[in-house]
């Protein structure tokens, strides 16, 4: 496999698996180990802390879906390479969501994107997720203790700013998914 495939197929993954991909890569770059139970991703055993894993793959924002533009809109979908370069994402209109956020459900967040030529990866806090990085905690209706926060090419800088800790490439990904198969 090559980075490009690499790349390629974790664009194509349905939400479950690729949530599966961002955990495994977070558990063998800060070196963790599987959840204590079913409310975390994984768990720090140095420090003793619960990891919760939340990423989202970058890409430009469509025309919304209408009656009269149905087929157009599945026909440009299907042939679309819609994934954005992180050096560009200022030029381009996209909207990644971090959902499912459950605060008193962990003592650490990584999360991140995937972009077109790179992966971001980002850590935080429960006290700091806050209306400063647009947490909303109202995901659902009558929902009590979960929320989440949209990334955008608004809100990009704050959370490159305060809570970026690592850039991989692909190639990065892929040597480090290597070593462990």
């Amino acid at each position: 496999m090559t980075a490009e495939e690499l790349k390629q197929g974790i664009f194509l993954l349905n939400t479950r698996r690729f949530g599966k991909v961002a955990e495994v890569m977070i558990k063998l770059i800060k070196s963790l180990d599987k959840s204590k139970n079913i409310f975390h991703d994984l768990f720090d055993t140095t420090l003793n802390q619960r990891i919760e894993v939340k990423f989202s793959t970058v890409r430009q924002s469509l025309t919304p879906i209408t009656e009269s533009n149905i087929l157009e809109s599945i026909a440009a979908e299907a042939s679309a390479n819609r994934a954005v370069k992180f050096k560009n994402w200022k030029k381009h209109d996209f909207w990644c969501n971090i959902q499912q956020v459950k605060k008193s459900e962990f003592e650490v967040l990584y999360y991140g994107l995937f972009f077109d030529d790179c992966i971001k990866i980002f850590r935080i806090t429960p006290d700091k997720i806050n209306d400063t990085i647009g947490y909303n905690n109202k995901q659902h209706k009558g929902n009590v203790g979960e929320g989440q926060f949209h990334i955008n090419a608004e809100t990009l800088q704050v959370h490159l700013d305060n809570y970026l800790i690592q850039t991989l490439t692909y190639q990065n990904l892929l040597n480090l998914l290597k070593c462990k198969s």
